[in-house]
């Protein structure tokens, strides 16, 4: 561990702020949706240490519930990309070269046509903006994402001897998948879930900036500083914070992915 220091430093910036959103459900300086009008657009200080947006709320309450509310959205569209991609990819490496292997990667291909954003548009114009169709637009782009690295990863592992002795012995390929696939593909779906965490963060920002996130009255970092564009010249406060924490939760998970792939990598190991 004391070569790994993007691993150590990705770790600490990316449990900082979960941290934060940990503590945002028991406590925040101020109530995060609490105005004050006689306290608007006030700058950083001691009453309030991020200063107040508009309406005299206070920036650290909404930026801690935002954090809540960024990593939620990134965990549920994670989740939904594994749970949907994991068991595809693997159902075509284990049908490689064949009519399921293809339907599999041409349907890849469509997702992968329409990024998230858009896939976003198309949901909100039906159901409405809200953070569920955030979840829903980021959670169909990932599985794409997974599918494609689960069977990169284990068409390598299919022409191993010891998958053949496992068919030898008449296991199934489901089976195989599960009981010998699976877990020596975890070390990459462990980085790349800690990569698309990241990118999750990044899109809820981007989906919450344009309207289709998460709506009012729940913060979001992405809406925060679409709200603050406007007042940029005499309250930069309300762009720096958002844009800051967004900056440093991006680099720490993307840091911590980084550091994930050299330790689980043997091939990237140092030496004692």
């Amino acid at each position: 561990m004391r070569h790994r220091g993007s691993l150590i430093l990705g770790a600490v910036l990316a449990g900082s702020f979960l941290a934060l959103a940990l503590i945002s459900f028991v406590w925040t300086p101020y109530p995060y949706a609490a105005m004050d009008i006689a306290a608007r657009l006030k700058p950083p200080g001691p009453v309030h240490w991020l200063g107040t947006d508009q309406f005299g709320r206070d920036v650290a309450a909404q930026l801690m519930v935002g954090a809540r509310t960024s990593i939620m959205v990134a965990i549920v569209a994670v989740a939904i990309g594994i749970a949907g991609g994991v068991p595809l990819g693997l159902w075509a490496a284990a049908n490689r070269g064949r009519w399921v292997d293809e339907i599999i990667q041409r349907g890849s291909d469509l997702v992968f046509a329409f990024p998230a954003i858009v896939t976003a548009i198309l949901i909100t114009s039906v159901f409405g903006p809200s953070a569920l169709n955030a979840i829903l637009a980021i959670g169909i782009f990932n599985i794409p994402v997974f599918a494609r690295v689960t069977r990169a990863g284990a068409i390598s592992l299919w022409t191993l001897d010891y998958i053949r002795a496992a068919q030898v012995a008449g296991k199934r390929p489901l089976r195989i998948s599960v009981e010998h696939v699976l877990p020596n593909v975890a070390n990459l779906l462990i980085v790349q879930g800690t990569i698309q965490f990241s990118l999750g963060i990044l899109a809820e920002a981007g989906l919450s900036y344009v309207g289709l996130g998460a709506q009012p009255p729940t913060p979001s970092w992405g809406r925060m500083l679409a709200d603050s564009q406007t007042m940029f010249a005499f309250a930069p406060h309300l762009a720096i914070f958002p844009g800051l924490v967004i900056v440093l939760t991006v680099l720490g998970l993307n840091l911590l992915g980084d550091g994930l792939r050299d330790l689980l990598d043997p091939r990237l190991r140092r030496p004692a």
